[in-house]
């Protein structure tokens, strides 16, 4: 299976298809590589997509030390996809986990994106919900010590932001808990631990995010409650960044949404790709209501 090996000696399965300009898919902690065939069979026709699998998802390496999961490696790892794949920069694409994983790679790296898409992105992220989420994070990783991949993932797979995806699409939802519940254990354990409960805050990082000049497309559902705040406060705070808010949708909304999903993307793929993607005007956020003075 081919891999590349990130710079503390993981080894990241990865599979690619397609030619022309590169998109790097980062999954969410319920999902892996498998998550974006959506995407991938859509957009192989005109560009190189590569998605991989973070650590701690198999056929990726398992470490079991739990410091060897971070947000900061997580973010790293993109950047060690590019570097072993020689890739200069890239469309990077990431979904809850993996948005947040994308938005600190434009944060850490910006010359190395030409565009960032971060979509489901705010989990925990609220100033207010910051010990809940540590909490339920925690409660999610002793649920699957204790319960076994195949039983915790179930549970996991019919949370609130997730129900949707099950009404609308029974069987596209039943793929993706049978894909989760084939997850590591181990894997999942200290992912949740190490890399979501400890993540910062996007409150915490708003002076950086106002500083960013990426075009930055975020997307949300409108029923992922966790993540719509969080995504208002990504489309005020940074400057070239657009925000598409899908209706009626939970969080998997990739997979619960593929059309609405690609589309979106395809038409700020194509705007930055020719160039006309601009950032916003100054004057939008002028603080007033009619542009009197």
């Amino acid at each position: 299976m081919p891999h590349i090996t990130a710079d503390d000696g993981v080894k990241l399965h990865f599979e690619e298809t397609g030619s022309g300009l590169p998109i790097v898919f980062v999954h969410e902690f319920a999902g892996d590589h498998r998550s974006y065939a959506p995407q991938i069979r859509h957009f192989a026709r005109a560009y190189r997509c590569i998605a991989y699998n973070a650590r701690g998802y198999p056929p990726s390496d398992v470490p079991a030390d739990p410091a060897l999961y971070s947000q900061d490696r997580a973010r790293d790892d993109i950047r060690a996809v590019l570097d072993a794949l020689g890739l200069d920069r890239a469309h990077v694409v990431g979904i809850s986990m993996g948005g947040f994983a994308t938005l600190h790679f434009g944060l850490a790296y910006p010359d190395r994106a030409r565009a960032l898409v971060v979509a489901g992105c705010g989990y925990g992220a609220e100033p207010g919900k910051r010990a809940q989420f540590a909490a339920e994070a925690e409660a999610s990783a002793r649920r699957f010590e204790s319960e076994g991949m195949a039983k915790a993932a179930l549970a996991y797979a019919l949370g609130p932001t997730r129900v949707q995806f099950q009404n609308k699409d029974p069987r596209g939802w039943q793929e993706f808990a049978d894909q989760l519940a084939e997850h590591s254990v181990t894997g999942s354990v200290n992912t949740l631990r190490g890399v979501q409960a400890r993540r910062p805050s996007l409150y915490d990082l708003t002076d950086r995010m106002a500083a960013m000049t990426t075009p930055t497309l975020v997307m949300t559902g409108d029923e992922d409650w966790p993540c719509l705040e969080p995504a208002l406060l990504m489309k005020r705070t940074i400057p070239s960044a657009t925000l598409a808010v899908l209706p009626g949708t939970g969080h998997a909304l990739n997979l619960e949404e593929p059309a609405a999903f690609n589309a979106a993307l395809e038409r700020f793929f194509h705007a930055v790709d020719i160039g006309a993607w601009r950032p916003r005007d100054p004057r939008a956020m002028a603080g007033t209501i009619l542009g009197l003075r």
